[in-house]
């Protein structure tokens, strides 16, 4: 669904709920016209101190949900919530009327003491943020392109995502100062043809130069302007021989390049939950307040202690099992590939053992993980069940969206007790 733009009007009201959480003139930043719907939304949810959490006064509560109120009725206007099926999957409104009710009202608000701040890009789901939280940091921004995404990490935290973090609007939005940045941002290959053509020059080139037109050259720009204490970065483990281990390369060499020490690893989630799932964590620490000389070390890995069976409901509703016709398909796919020597197929799980690594992918046919029944074909992992082998707890709000886009957010995510035992070490470091 397309974002469609804020026609009406901002009230004087708003505009003064707004700058008085975030400063005399800050609504200024907010051009008519140019604005989304969920633009404000992102501003109002983003007001220090209107953001859920204990301690909120009860008139900020009510100026709050006045505002929600007119950005809701604003957005009804603009686009109707009659949402048409596409592909055969209903489409949904990223912005419901229950999440306006609820949102003073969330499982995981900020912490009423907050020791940190952070700010959370590429926000997905919102597995970072949760990590963060649990040692006490609250987060000052959060971004996340995906509309169905953000009514996930609206529902749970209380904040709408900012959009586009590549659109210079969205990024002065972000505080001036916060501690930490997090980011799992998308493996992209680096055009070298410019940088090449400078160097043969005799010209000097910057981090602008050799990863513009990058989602990573975003994380790097926002690095450079605000100078966090640290930064958590979190990618696919084939990002370090991505482009024949270019990519990773010149990741290293910006983040180097603008005064940080590096810390990486390629770490394993099956230490924590019960799946195989490799990524590569990369940790900085600003050189100019920290000269290189932080005591940071990455939690130690061990072999899977959990097995599936843990995390599976012992009441499922039949519409996981799969089909007659796509069992028969699966089969008849993996033997076709089995005879030519190769290794694909579906992946029947051993119940007292690990998964596969969960993908985005797996609401097509949840072939990858296959979870056997007793006199039945196999069945796949429930919303829910992926959740938990993410690392999610149960109270964490995934029925907002569809079984597909839920699967499409847990395939995408991080898993969470790692990213927490990470993000542990690094506050640790922090305030050592």
């Amino acid at each position: 669904m397309t974002k469609e733009i804020l026609k009406k009007p901002i009230p004087d009201k708003v505009k003064t709920l707004i700058d008085y959480a975030q400063g005399e003139g800050y609504c200024n930043n907010i051009l008519q016209g140019e604005a989304t719907a969920e633009e404000l939304l992102a501003i109002l949810t983003h007001c220090t101190p209107l953001m859920p959490q204990k301690g909120v006064e009860e008139w900020q509560r009510e100026m709050f949900r006045k505002a929600c109120d007119y950005v809701y009725n604003a957005y009804e206007k603009i686009v109707p919530l009659d949402f048409s099926k596409v592909s055969g999957i209903a489409a949904e409104s990223p912005l419901e009327l229950d999440l306006f009710r609820d949102v003073l009202d969330v499982p995981f608000p900020a912490p009423e003491h907050p020791t940190f701040t952070f700010i959370d890009l590429f926000a997905g789901m919102g597995g970072f943020r949760l990590a963060m939280q649990a040692q006490g940091g609250k987060c000052v921004f959060s971004s996340e392109w995906n509309t169905f995404s953000q009514k996930t990490y609206f529902a749970n935290f209380g904040d709408m995502p900012f959009g586009d973090i590549t659109k210079e609007v969205t990024k002065s939005y972000i505080p001036d100062r916060f501690d930490v940045l997090c980011a799992g941002f998308p493996c992209q290959p680096f055009s070298i043809a410019g940088v090449s053509k400078k160097k043969s020059l005799g010209r000097e080139t910057g981090f602008k130069d050799k990863t513009q037109g990058t989602l990573f050259f975003d994380v790097a720009d926002i690095i450079s302007r605000h100078r966090p204490k640290a930064f958590y970065l979190e990618n696919v483990k084939n990002l370090t021989s991505h482009d024949k281990g270019n990519t990773f390369r010149v990741i290293k060499e910006t983040l180097e390049e603008l005064n940080y020490s590096l810390h990486y690893l390629v770490m394993d989630g099956q230490t924590y939950v019960p799946q195989h799932r490799e990524r590569i964590m990369i940790v900085g620490f600003d050189k100019e307040r920290y000269h290189g000389e932080e005591n940071f070390e990455f939690p130690e890995q061990h072999q899977a202690t959990r097995s599936v069976k843990e995390i599976l409901d012992p009441n499922i509703d039949p519409k996981y099992t799969l089909s007659d016709k796509l069992w028969e398909y699966l089969q008849n796919y993996a033997e076709k590939h089995r005879a030519k020597g190769n290794g694909f197929g579906y992946g029947l799980v051993d119940l007292n053992g690990i998964t596969r690594t969960l993908s985005a992918r797996y609401y097509k046919d949840g072939s990858e993980i296959l979870i056997p029944q007793e006199g039945k074909n196999p069945r796949r992992l429930s919303p829910r069940e992926c959740a938990r082998l993410m690392g999610y707890p149960d109270e964490y709000m995934i029925d907002k969206v569809s079984d597909v886009q839920a699967y499409r957010q847990c395939g995408n995510s991080v898993i969470v007790p790692l990213i927490t035992a990470v993000s542990e070490n690094i506050i640790k470091c922090m305030e050592a």
